[in-house]
């Protein structure tokens, strides 16, 4: 099935772009089809011309196009969200560059796994992390001849437990993991509420979970949680505001970064950071490939 999407939108940038960690990327030459799960459902998804074409399981493609179009948050008036960020001459360089990576709206509870297993890790092994604890307590769904695991509910990885949680190679996070999810279950973290509070108290209540500390929480809110807002510095936003804000000079500890970034950003300062994040880290692994022997 076609989704017709009359707006900017870059399928590629938006899907690799370190949002969500539920994606396999094509990987055999001229395959353009993503593979990846959302809310259960097993989607097989490229670009077109006119939008993207898309395959899901067990969802119907005409009951899942809503759905579809909720995670790209093709709601989003993008034009005017451009207008807003292109005032700062970097974003609207980045802007230029990537037209339509969006900032996506991942599930809440799977976002809040995700970016725990963050810490001091990267990309590939955050997917990884995802996808064996999927494996290990999520259910099978296919399609065609892919096979792919529904992300486990809190109860599911409260019964696991932290040590469970570390021979699946979580390693520190697992304990943060376990507390997280009993957080959910037992109620002291509701995230569908956290969705309608205001982005400091949202963010506030994330800091009370063991392991969420304020990038960490920015992220989940931004990425699932509606708050355009936040503004998560990690080490490749904190590059790109250290060389491109504050060259020269000491660069601010995080808690002043992020005072700055929001004022001088404004409303919109999270769709900001998604391009200045990918295009500060686009343009490193450029240059790591430059340089390589």
């Amino acid at each position: 099935m076609e989704l017709t999407v009359d707006q900017p939108f870059d399928l590629t940038a938006s899907l690799e772009s370190g949002q969500s960690h539920r994606w396999d990327y094509p990987g055999e030459e001229g395959d353009s089809w993503y593979t990846g799960v959302i809310r259960g459902d097993l989607v097989r998804i490229r670009r077109t011309p006119l939008g993207v074409e898309f395959r899901t399981s067990p969802t119907v493609e005409s009951d899942f196009a809503p759905r579809l179009a909720n995670y790209f948050r093709l709601d989003d008036n993008i034009e005017a969200i451009y207008d807003d960020i292109r005032r700062d001459k970097r974003v609207a360089e980045m802007v230029e560059h990537y037209p339509g990576l969006r900032v996506l709206r991942v599930e809440p509870w799977e976002c809040l796994v995700s970016f725990i297993c963050s810490a001091n890790n990267n990309i590939q092994r955050i997917h990884n992390n995802m996808e064996t604890i999927s494996e290990a307590f999520g259910s099978a769904v296919s399609l065609d001849r892919y096979t792919r695991y529904t992300f486990p509910t809190p109860a599911d990885l409260a019964e696991a437990g932290e040590m469970e949680l570390r021979r699946l190679g979580l390693g520190f996070r697992a304990p943060y993991v376990h507390k997280a999810a009993l957080a959910v279950l037992e109620g002291r973290l509701d995230l569908d509420e956290l969705v309608r509070l205001p982005y400091p108290d949202a963010k506030g209540r994330l800091m009370e979970c063991p392991g969420i500390g304020p990038k960490i929480a920015d992220c989940i809110a931004v990425f699932s949680l509606e708050k355009l807002e936040a503004f998560p510095i990690d080490v490749w936003v904190r590059r790109a505001l250290g060389e491109w804000y504050f060259p020269n000079q000491k660069i601010p500890k995080d808690s002043v970064l992020l005072e700055w970034a929001q004022n001088h950003f404004g409303r919109y300062c999270g769709y900001s950071q998604q391009y200045l994040f990918h295009g500060r880290r686009l343009r490193g692994r450029a240059l790591d490939e430059t340089n390589a022997p």
